[in-house]
């Protein structure tokens, strides 16, 4: 069964090759689409970890004005919610607005006469973003405050993100499989035709469909396993390099949640493996049974 399956391929190098090729890059998008929805599970979880609400207060202030004081007093009273309170004065916030604007100095030059200071309140744990939600408004209240921001729409945007990437990255992984299951299925029904003369002969001889068809359905195996197992490889390279990049991205820039290190890969990699299988017999089985009778 092997020889006759070597045989197969080796006859069909081009459509072969062609067959391995589309099952690769469809396995590959299909695995780095599971990583970037990991990646943005990764980054969601970061966020609400560490979730902080800020505080900005008008223009014009220092850290020893009433007004800043009643302020922090009032944060400081919320000992069940609150770990921690740090201001940030109007010097500490024009150093944030120059990193933040640094590609649009117009913006900055308009923003900084009438730049706010703010503080950056500090949750006790991870349940306590629901609370600190709750305290918006009530802070948002408080004389002089201009606005109270918490990550709420950050993390809506990244889930929005997370849908948006990942079901379309997903729809094409899935039209690119289903493209080399069609492959897989031409190439075995061409190489079935090639053959139909010692076809014809062993069914004389009386082999059984089974024993004919298993060695064509054997070669589609193989050439799914072999386009998981290049797409794998191709999976865990770009993993490493992102993981790498990031690496040398700034603290601040809080995309070191997006990085995949905790063995899921891995998994990923077993499970392209086990669809390429799945969609090479698929293929293979579907043709070797349609076109049997040659």
């Amino acid at each position: 069964m092997l020889r006759e399956m070597w045989a197969s391929m080796t006859r069909n190098v081009t459509l072969t090759f062609a067959a391995v090729l589309t099952a690769t890059i469809s396995l590959l998008l299909f695995g780095i689409t599971l990583l970037i929805q990991r990646g943005f599970d990764n980054q969601l979880v970061y966020w609400s970890d560490g979730v902080e609400m800020i505080v900005y207060v008008e223009h014009g202030y220092t850290a020893d004005s009433p007004e800043v004081q009643l302020i922090q007093g009032e944060l400081l009273r919320q000992t069940t919610v609150v770990e921690s309170v740090a201001y940030c004065d109007e010097a500490c916030s024009s150093e944030v607005a120059t990193t933040l604007f640094a590609t649009d100095p117009d913006a900055l030059q308009q923003l900084l006469p009438v730049i706010p200071s703010f503080f950056k309140v500090t949750p006790v744990d991870k349940d306590s973003s629901e609370v600190l939600r709750a305290l918006k408004d009530s802070f948002d209240s408080l004389p002089h405050v201009t606005e109270v921001r918490t990550p709420d729409e950050a993390v809506a945007v990244l889930g929005e993100l997370k849908g948006f990437f990942g079901v379309r990255t997903l729809v094409m992984s899935f039209v690119l499989l289903f493209a080399s299951a069609l492959l897989i299925w031409n190439t075995i029904r061409t190489a079935m035709f090639a053959r139909r003369r010692e076809i014809e002969v062993m069914k004389l001889v009386g082999a059984t469909n089974w024993f004919i068809r298993l060695p064509f359905m054997l070669e589609g195996l193989v050439q799914g396993l072999a386009g998981g197992l290049l797409g794998g490889l191709g999976m865990l390279f770009i993993n490493r390099d992102w993981t790498n990049g990031v690496s040398n991205f700034p603290a601040e820039s809080g995309l070191e949640a997006f990085v995949v290190t905790d063995g899921y890969p891995y998994w990923v990699w077993l499970m392209m493996l086990l669809v390429g299988a799945a969609v090479g017999a698929i293929g293979s089985g579907t043709a070797a049974t349609k076109f049997l009778d040659v």
